[in-house]
């Protein structure tokens, strides 16, 4: 089975340049989005986690050990997405723009808000904030700190220094929205949800998940939004393509498992690493052909 990497990054990348051959879907923009955030708001110290805390002990150490590889993830995730976005939101290019990007960092810090309830409330993990995300980053592959504390921190202070360029707006956009909400965000949660459906454990924490789904899937319709209003310039549709193809490598590598490498078969929480990549490009490929570019064949 072909990684992830071997079915979004091999060969040439083709861009729509044909105006009439753009996508014509209508999209929700940012003012639509806002008013949809209001809608669907909720509060993380709200859910109940009490049931949590025994389910999670009646688990067997090796199913813990499995679940928290996948639940560190998010949770350090969450952190780093929250601290590196104030540039987007200096970046906004009117006022309907900046309230709806002040809604989603907003969001980002509720979802960290949550993962760091669940590691102290059902995990038991002492200390403090920081000290629970210390313990979660341990869990981590270098290919995550790669994505994660390399390029988009990087994309984001190179925004901070520049909030006028939309060339580095497309960049962040581009790993934000596209490669970790559009394509780890989503497919993590996905599996996780089913297993803990199929498990019938972690109440709290399922509400919670669900909720910042939906949370995710509202920010990356504003990233398909935007991309799909900037992609209709050739040499921005060019820098959507050139910065997939720099980020794509350490993304493939986020989704693999302790004990194994890029490219190996496995099974997470009862998903074969065949399901796992199908899912995440995809997720990656749909939002692409919306915004007006176009990824080659998926591999044999």
């Amino acid at each position: 089975m072909a990684s992830l990497l071997d079915l979004t990054v091999q060969g040439d990348v083709a861009t729509i340049t044909d105006e009439s051959k753009l996508p014509r879907i209508k999209l929700m923009g940012p003012l639509e989005l806002y008013r949809l955030w209001e809608r669907q708001s909720w509060a993380s110290h709200q859910i109940d986690l009490t049931r949590d805390r025994s389910d999670w002990e009646s688990l067997a150490e090796a199913e813990r050990e499995s679940m928290l590889w996948g639940l560190s993830a998010f949770f350090v995730g969450e952190e780093r997405v929250t601290s590196q976005f104030s540039g987007l939101v200096m970046a906004a290019e009117d006022k309907h723009e900046e309230a709806f990007l002040l809604t989603q960092q907003v969001d980002e810090a509720r979802h960290a808000q949550h993962f760091n309830r669940l590691y102290e409330e059902v995990f038991d993990y002492h200390g403090g904030f920081e000290d629970r995300l210390q313990r979660a980053r341990q869990d981590l592959n270098d290919d995550y700190f790669t994505l994660f504390d390399g390029h988009l921190v990087d994309a984001h202070q190179a925004l901070l220094a520049d909030p006028s360029s939309v060339e580095l707006k497309v960049d962040f956009i581009t790993i934000y929205h596209m490669v970790i909400e559009g394509m780890l965000a989503l497919t993590g949660q996905r599996f996780q949800t089913e297993r803990i459906e199929r498990r019938g454990i972690l109440p709290g924490h399922l509400e919670a998940f669900k909720r910042i789904a939906q949370d995710e899937h509202r920010h990356v319709a504003y990233g398909t939004w935007f991309l799909q209003q900037k992609a209709r310039d050739p040499q921005l549709a060019k820098r959507v393509q050139d910065k997939l193809a720099e980020t794509l490598p350490a993304a493939a590598g986020v989704l693999v498992p302790p004990g194994y490498q890029l490219g190996d078969e496995y099974e997470y929480l009862g998903f074969s690493s065949q399901e796992m990549n199908e899912f995440a490009f995809t997720a990656l490929s749909r939002r692409l052909k919306v915004i007006g570019i176009a990824l080659p064949a998926v591999a044999a």
